[in-house]
């Protein structure tokens, strides 16, 4: 989907338009998300468990899941170019990892590390929408105009195309709405 895009007012106008009209459905996509994530995790505990144990059973079913999650990354990937659909698929791979990593050094107590983690995992994740929202084109060389309006007349300072794309992100989706 192809979204052309010149500020965070115009994303959230656009993504409400699409729910409004039933194309658009976030919080089942971002659900959708989340089991996708978990299915690539599945594929890499399929294969270690295959090459650790020498069962060869283990790999049927690393191709049975990779076969889902083929299918079901079709419906959150519509419109890719390029090695769009790769990337997709690494992206939520890689924020599952962090946030598997984060949640591991919270638990030993290690609160910044794991924050550090789970802000670069929701970097990744929020990287995954811009890239399948249509968002980065336009928006990487717009500025973002934030939705509230800003009670000083200072500056923002200037945003990497990361930050336009998770402000962009965090503003257009919440999993809450139904």
């Amino acid at each position: 989907m192809d979204v052309p895009l010149r500020n965070a007012r115009e994303l959230v106008a656009e993504v409400e338009g699409l729910k409004t009209r039933g194309a658009l459905d976030l919080s089942s996509d971002e659900d959708l998300t989340v089991a996708l994530m978990n299915l690539v995790s599945i594929e890499e505990h399929l294969f270690f468990t295959g090459a650790k144990t020498g069962k060869t059973r283990y790999y049927d079913l690393l191709e049975e899941v990779r076969e889902m999650r083929k299918d079901l990354l079709k419906q959150v990937v519509v419109d890719y170019e390029g090695e769009v659909w790769c990337i997709s698929k690494h992206l939520l791979a890689a924020s599952m990892r962090l946030i598997e990593v984060g949640t591991k050094q919270l638990s030993l107590g290690r609160k910044a590390e794991a924050e550090d983690l789970f802000e670069k995992a929701y970097a990744l994740y929020s990287l995954f929408w811009g890239v399948n929202l249509g968002t980065r084109g336009e928006a990487a060389e717009a500025e973002v105009v934030p939705v509230a309006e800003a009670t000083t007349a200072a500056p923002e300072p200037k945003q990497s195309l990361l930050a336009k794309v998770r402000e962009l992100v965090t503003k257009a989706i919440n999993c809450c709405i139904e």
